[in-house]
C-alpha cells in the first residue's frame, strides 16, 4: 500500500506541471490558422501559404532570424511567394514566450512532412534572436528576409 502510494505522490507533481505547461504549437497556431488557413495554406493575394515554405527559412541563420522576428515583431511590406505579391501587415504576436515561439515555429516545420532538414527551434535560440533584433520594427523585418529564398519563391 505505502508503495502504490508513493507512486501516486510521485506522478501528482508531474500531473500538475503538464496541466500548467504552456500551449503547444496546435493551439498557438489556432491564432495564425485565421489568416493561414488551418493546412497553412494561405489565401491568394490575401495572406501567403506557409506549407512547404519554413523549412527552407529554418535552413539557414539567416532565415531562422527572420521566422522569429515576423512573429515577435509582425511584417509589413511587399513578399513575392510563389509567383503571387503580398503587400499588407501581419500584427505581431504578442504576449507569446520564447517557448511558445519555439514551439509555434516547430510546428508550422511540421508543415514540411517528412522533407524538415532544418534543427528544431529551442527557446534559447529565439531569446538570443529577439535581443539581437530588439531594435527592428515590423517594416525592417523585412530586411532579414534570406534573399536566396525570396528569390526562389518569387518565381513559380
Amino acid at each position: 500500500m505505502r508503495f502504490l502510494l508513493a507512486i501516486l505522490l510521485l506522478l501528482v507533481p508531474g500531473i500538475r506541471a503538464d496541466a500548467h505547461a504552456g500551449p503547444d504549437g496546435a493551439a498557438l497556431y489556432k491564432r495564425c490558422a485565421a489568416c493561414h488557413l488551418s493546412d497553412g495554406a494561405g489565401v491568394p493575394g490575401a495572406f501567403p501559404p506557409l506549407a512547404g515554405r519554413i523549412d527552407a527559412f529554418a535552413a539557414t541563420e539567416q532565415g531562422r532570424a527572420y521566422l522569429v522576428m515576423v512573429i515577435s515583431k509582425g511584417l509589413a511590406g511587399r513578399i513575392d511567394v510563389n509567383g503571387a505579391t503580398y503587400q499588407g501587415v501581419m500584427p505581431a504576436q504578442a504576449g507569446l514566450t520564447d517557448d511558445n515561439v519555439a514551439e509555434l515555429l516547430n510546428f508550422l516545420l511540421a508543415f514540411d512532412n517528412n522533407n524538415v532538414t532544418a534543427a528544431p527551434f529551442e527557446a534559447r535560440e529565439v531569446a538570443e534572436i529577439r535581443a539581437s533584433n530588439a531594435d527592428l520594427d515590423m517594416r525592417s523585418v523585412l530586411s532579414l528576409r534570406p534573399e536566396s529564398v525570396a528569390h526562389r519563391e518569387s518565381t513559380p
